[in-house]
């Protein structure tokens, strides 16, 4: 789909100096962006005089390299000939190989010992070809003596072969007959076939009566191989390829009339050649093995064919796109697309030479500049591809495409039509070989320039039926100049078109043609276009439905043709850019150029540098980089354009795509873009961003349908409807229904329906918005109060609401949306399948056929189980038996039931349904409207409705008081102890309150002394007795000495069993009061100090278990930590591997394991971050049955395993904790031992409680970090590694020992100054 257009042409024709002497040769020196030529030598003068010739757009200068005589040793020869002219740019030194045998070099910087100008070597039989590699480094020659030889960059022979009858052994060439005619199936009736792979006619090589006997080389793009074409003994021409070695690889089949046209394509695959048949002449391609592989025909004319000195080249340029085949008046460029060849341009070359070695050089970096050589000059030329596209502006976006192949453009509207190339819906042939192609701003027209002149063609592209007809024609007026030429067209306006000529053509660069208005013909009329500056480019840019030409300098400057606006500063390049579009924004305009090296600008920002083809449309910037990534950047101020990242798996404006995909065109419209692959073919895609952004545009303009219609083609979510703009879409509902319509794309719709906002999630908007747009207000249509009521009402519905705005616009339209009323019911969240039901029940009594209708499609939108239940929860037996008849329920299973139900009165009716289908609580509502209260007992009692029963007779006191006293029997027997004893205590039964608290647990001793005392007839005293003693039993053993001391105190009278309960839980203090209370002062001595002395032993043996524990476990913490730090590995993997008889992976060798080396390693494999993915699967401890046994270990924290470090920390952690507990206690301890005098007790236990709590909080820095190290250590996120099995245990352990816990608090403990230090 591309076509070459020209952007330079500068031609150079020799000063007076040179007059009469012919250019010989020319080649490219890269060095210094310059030319090298020869003039000479000639039959009147043998001098060769070496020249460089620079050429620009606004000089031209030579400059004389160097001059030598130069007579033909060969006197079979008038004058000797340059056959290959190479120059070396790295050493600044010219190569010339002569037809009499010299090899001549020319050093323009010579080093000390060498000439200027040295014959470097030489051969008597004479040179009939020569051509050095691709890589400068060999140099091969065929000779007159039929011989090939090899020579180094220094000259030095490498080989010599000869060439003679022998060498047709060299290739048995076999045909299958691909593609024949006699290959393929004719049908059963068909005779017997020959061998297919018998051609009916063989060549035999015949020569062709216009061969030049020429004798050509060509060396493949890398170098390996070269191919020689060369007569065979005067009856054949053969072309022979021989390897760099000087070995011959193999030979062609003979071809008839193949000539000496030769050129190997750089890539390798095809040797070109001509072949001349009698009514045609034929480019052909032989593979290397020397088998034909395809042709096409060249598009001559008889006379162009029997044109005298029509003797054919071939050249490929260097990256194999384009074969130049040079004639002898012109130069056809040719490329290949879906196995079709194109004309793509045809130069004109009058008084061309092409008798010199190579009268069309290629540049070798630049792949689509040549220069070619006359006798009398020399001409620079170079093309781009482009794609003669129509607009991608809408409405006029209908993705038009103008192809060039030769006489024949092919027009396709991709929107219309998508036809593959290298047909088209259209094909109009002109009168000579086009040029350019334009499209105007509408598409209503486009213009062909070709080399006779202009056609316009008028045509619909809407319309696919609708053929281009010719409306507007021009003829160039002939001239005798060598250079008239023409490069671009466009329009200008409406129907005007201007047209580009270099400025060495014509002394008027743009000339512009229009219609007339009497005469209604296309005549040249005056541009008024003045400019100073050469023009490199001239193209248009579509606004208002009009055409605004604009034109770039060689420097980079755009300037405006159009309307008398000849500046477009703002959009200057810093650079040439061969590839510009230019798009109106706000007031202004952005253009956007591609350099030939990939470089992306909008004005003079560069935006990337790996760009390869763009386009530009209304809403985005679309381009493909060097990376098979196609992305869309937003239109917005040329300084803010984003570029997306490399990441099409997350972002919507970046999309991967085949390899050397190039833009064709875009259609925003039908949000689609055309592609064309390296091999020709297109593809149409719908990028997500395009679709978006179109959906998005068409909600914004309310039109519903449209959007509807993309989102369900292109795969997106229905939500973005009405998240995009949620108050714009409620408030035209009823716009919505009537766009859709279809009653199934509604339903389709709402069925589509979710809860999540898909614009922050799915499509979350990647276009930011200009400041301007940013308003307070609207936020994609929702403003901001609206937006702040939904944040603070997150229990609203989304799909509730929209069901409900539905619902209330079909309420009216029931007639004709009744199916979408009960799709808007069932949707919602939970499905409103009762109100869906009423519904259908509203048209059973208005209309049954609509209600079979209603209740077929909910009961396919919806379980009809359910649907059942719901039907019968509404006490409608009609309409529960219509949704069953639609069911794959048996009649024998419901018709009896409902039967039985029909012959119910209501409310028993009502209450059978009810428990039927479950609604308990609902059933016993009915049992109590019937007064069944009996009935209503049993039926509380078989399904637990205590509470709802209570609920129902809260005014009834009696039936309330029978319905407590069932629930306290549930209670009881549900072992709810503390509540049946409440439930009890309420009715004055005290007897089983008693029991009941007494069950509760000795918390309750309160509650249970007080109904037992509460009983009526009173509780006897030993019945008392024995109480109090079992509730004294169980408060002591749950610890609670206080409580069982006020037991024996109160209940028991037993004062010394309540002093010792009082010692027990170090009461000390309350002791002492009792004992002065009462008057007993004897029994501080039998049962107070008894009690200090059993405390202080128990004190003393806790503490120093404490001690003992901190000074061992604090040292081996420290110890661990240590080792794990100074070395990890044999901390965390070495103790794991189990030892001799331990779980060994079975990847284990010398060489480092697979677990260590395939996982991240032990400095982040548990404690880093990383990106490592990998993990190891293989080993024995990623299987859940090893997490179970690894988790066992960590809970045992066996000493000398990795778990150690947390279990003793875990440890220190229980002990502060229980130190802490007991400060309070022991407090009161070291009083009770003062208050009697044991000052010596006291103060050991003080001492040993200070120096414990001492160590404690000395040990939390240590042991649990301090704030600033949990921090540090809880501080870094990221992408982690998820390990799976035992190593999940691990893994977990070291992270949560990485977090470090909050540490134990541990208060001071206050001493006795009476006790002193």
């Amino acid at each position: 789909m591309r076509n070459l257009r020209n952007i330079r042409y500068e031609p150079w024709t020799p000063p007076a100096q040179f007059h009469g002497r012919p250019v010989s040769a020319a080649t490219w020196d890269l060095a210094n962006e310059s030319i090298v030529c020869t003039f000479g030598p000639s039959e009147d003068n043998a001098v060769i005089e070496l020249v460089r010739v620079k050429t620009t757009p606004q000089f031209q200068e030579n400059t004389r390299i160097t001059s030598w005589d130069a007579p033909c040793p060969n006197p079979e020869l008038a004058c000797d000939k340059i056959l290959s002219l190479h120059y070396f740019s790295d050493s600044l030194t010219a190569c010339l190989v002569l037809a009499g045998g010299d090899i001549v070099v020319v050093r323009e910087e010579p080093q000390p010992g060498e000439d200027r100008i040295e014959i470097v070597g030489s051969v008597d039989a004479g040179i009939t070809a020569a051509k050095w590699s691709p890589d400068e480094e060999l140099l091969a020659i065929t000779t007159k003596a039929d011989t090939v030889v090899f020579m180094s960059r220094s000259f030095e022979g490498i080989t010599d072969v000869a060439m003679n009858g022998e060498d047709l052994k060299a290739s048995n060439h076999v045909s299958v007959g691909w593609g024949k005619k006699e290959t393929q199936f004719h049908g059963k009736g068909a005779k017997a076939l020959k061998d297919p792979t018998m051609p009916e006619k063989i060549d035999e090589g015949v020569l062709s009566p216009n061969d030049d006997s020429r004798v050509s080389i060509s060396w493949r793009g890398d170098g390996a191989y070269l191919a020689i074409s060369k007569i065979e003994d005067g009856i054949r021409r053969l072309i022979r390829v021989y390897s760099r070695e000087g070995v011959l690889d193999s030979v062609s089949e003979p071809v008839d009339g193949l000539e000496g046209a030769l050129s190997w394509r750089p890539v390798g695959n095809l040797i070109a050649g001509v072949q001349r048949l009698q009514d045609r002449v034929d480019v052909v391609f032989f593979e290397r093995n020397g088998l034909r592989h395809g042709q096409f025909s060249l598009r001559l004319s008889a006379e162009e064919m029997q044109a005298s000195g029509q003797h054919i080249t071939l050249s490929w340029n260097q990256d194999s796109t384009v074969l130049a085949v040079i004639l002898a008046d012109s130069i056809q460029l040719w490329t290949m697309g879906n196995y079709h060849w194109y004309l793509k341009q045809e130069i004109k070359t009058k008084h061309a030479d092409t008798s010199s070695c190579s009268p069309l050089v290629w540049h070798q970096e630049r792949p689509l500049q040549f220069l070619t050589i006359g006798s009398d000059h020399l001409s620079t030329f170079e093309y781009i591809f482009t794609v003669a596209r129509g607009s991608v502006i809408p409405p006029h976006d209908f993705g038009v495409v103008g192809v060039i192949d030769g006489q024949n453009i092919k027009i396709t509207p991709m929107k219309i039509t998508n036809v593959p190339p290298p047909m088209a819906l259209h094909e109009l042939k002109v009168y000579s070989n086009a040029i350019d192609v334009a499209f105007s701003a509408d598409g209503s027209l486009f213009a062909v320039l070709h080399l006779d002149g202009i056609a316009v063609y008028e045509w619909n592209p809407a319309d696919s039926e609708s053929a281009p007809s010719l409306t507007g024609r021009v003829t160039f007026e002939k001239t005798e100049r060598a250079d008239d030429m023409y490069q671009q067209i466009t329009f200008i306006g409406k129907n005007s078109l201007l047209v580009l000529q270099p400025i060495a053509a014509s002394d008027e660069p743009v000339k512009k043609y229009a219609f007339d208005d009497d005469t209604g013909r296309m005549e040249k009329v005056v541009s008024g276009i003045n400019t100073n500056s050469i023009i490199r480019t001239m193209s248009s840019f579509a606004s208002d439905g009009l055409s605004h030409p604009f034109v770039q300098t060689g420097s980079g400057e755009l300037h405006s043709l159009a309307f008398g606006d000849h500046s477009l500063g703002e959009c200057t390049f810093p650079a040439y850019m061969p590839w510009v579009e230019i798009i109106p924004y706000d007031e202004g305009f952005i253009a956007f150029g591609m350099s030939i090296s990939g470089n992306l600008y909008a004005n003079s920002r560069l935006l990337v540098k790996n760009c390869t083809s763009f386009l530009v449309t209304s809403a985005h910037l679309i381009f493909t980089t060097t990376t098979h990534l196609i992305k869309f950047v937003h239109i917005v101020d040329a300084q803010d354009l984003v570029i997306p990242e490399d990441d099409p798996e997350i972002d919507e404006r970046c999309r991967s795509v085949e390899r050397g995909s190039c833009l064709v065109t875009a259609m925003p419209t039908a949000l689609s873009l055309v592609l064309q692959m390296p091999r020709g073919n297109l593809e149409t895609i719908y990028p997500r961003a395009m679709v978006l952004a179109g959906i998005r545009k068409l909600i914004d303009e309310k039109n519903y349908k449209r959007a509807f219609t993309h989102c369900r083609t292109q795969r997106v979510d229905m939500n973005l409807l009405y998240d995009h703009a949620p108050e714009q879409f409620i408030s035209n509902i009823a716009l919505f229904v009537d766009q859709v319509k279809k009653i199934s794309y509604i339903d389709l719709f709402l069925s589509s329906l979710r809860d999540e906002d898909v614009t922050q999630v799915m499509y979350k908007e990647t276009r930011v918005p200009k400041a301007a747009e940013a308003t307070p207000l609207a936020l994609n249509g929702t403003s901001t109060l609206i937006a702040i009521e939904q944040a603070f009402a997150p229990n609203v519905s989304k799909i509730n609401r929209i069901c409900d705005a539905f619902l209330e616009v079909l309420k009216t339209r029931t007639a004709t949306n009744l199916q979408n009323v009960i799709t808007a019911n069932v949707c919602k969240s939970p499905p409103a399948l009762e109100d869906g039901l009423l519904v259908v029940a509203q048209f059973m009594e208005k209309d049954e056929a609509m209600a079979d209708k209603a209740v077929e499609h909910i009961c396919f939108l919806a379980d009809v189980n359910k649907l059942y239940d719901n039907a019968l929860g509404l006490y409608n037996l009609d309409l529960a038996l219509l949704v069953a008849q639609q069911s794959q329920k048996d009649p024998r299973e419901y018709l009896p039931f409902m039967q039985k139900l029909q012959e119910m009165p209501d409310l028993r009716r009502r209450f059978s349904i009810d428990d039927h289908l479950g609604r308990h609580s609902k059933a016993l509502t009915h049992l109590h409207a019937l007064d069944a209260f009996e009935e209503l007992q049993a039926y509380t009692k078989k399904h637990a409705l205590y509470q709802s029963a209570l609920s129902i007779y809260r005014y009834t006191p009696a039936r309330h008081s029978i319905l407590t006293e069932l629930y306290a029997q549930y209670l009881e027997s549900q072992s709810s102890f503390k509540e049946a004893a409440l439930a009890y205590e309420s009715l004055h039964n005290y007897t089983s309150a008693t029991s009941c608290y007494l069950s509760s647990g000795p918390q309750q001793w309160r509650e249970t002394l007080y109904s037992a005392l509460s009983q009526t007839p009173p509780i006897s005293p030993s019945a008392l007795e024995d109480l109090a003693t079992s509730l004294c039993e169980a408060l002591t053993e749950s610890k609670d000495h206080f409580a069982a001391a006020q037991i024996h105190l109160q209940y028991l009278s037993s004062l010394p069993n309540a002093l010792r309960s009082y010692c027990k839980g170090y009461h000390f203090a309350e002791a002492f009061l009792l004992v002065a209370q009462k008057q007993t002062p004897e029994l501080l001595e039998e049962v107070i100090d008894p009690g200090l002395t059993d405390a202080l032993a128990s004190t003393t043996e806790l503490l120093a278990d404490c001690k003992a524990q901190l000074l061992a476990q604090v040292p081996r913490i420290r110890e661990l930590r240590l080792k794990a730090k100074t070395d990890p590995l044999a901390f965390y993997e070495g103790e794991r591997s189990g030892g001799i008889d331990g779980d060994l992976p079975d990847d284990v060798s010398i060489a480092a394991s697979s677990r260590l080396s395939t996982n991240r390693s032990l400095f982040t494999r548990y404690t880093g971050n990383g990106t490592l993915q990998t993990a190891n699967t293989g080993t024995s401890r990623a299987t859940s049955k090893n997490r179970r046994r690894e988790e066992r270990k960590r809970a045992r924290g066996k000493k000398g395993s990795v778990y150690e470090e947390e279990y003793l920390v875990a440890s220190v952690g229980r002990l502060i904790a229980r130190v802490e507990s007991v400060r309070e206690e022991v407090g009161r301890l070291i009083e009770g031992l003062v208050r009697r005098g044991m000052w010596e007790r006291s103060r050991a236990v003080e001492s040993a409680m200070g120096d414990v709590v001492g160590l404690c909080k000395g040990c939390i820095p240590e042991v649990f970090g301090t704030e600033e190290e949990k921090v540090e250590n809880g501080g870094e996120e990221g992408e982690q590694w998820k390990p799976t099995g035992g190593d999940a245990v691990l893994a977990d352990s070291i992270r949560e020992r990485g977090l470090r816990k909050g540490s134990p608090v541990i208060g001071a403990f206050e001493r006795l100054t009476l006790l002193g230090n």
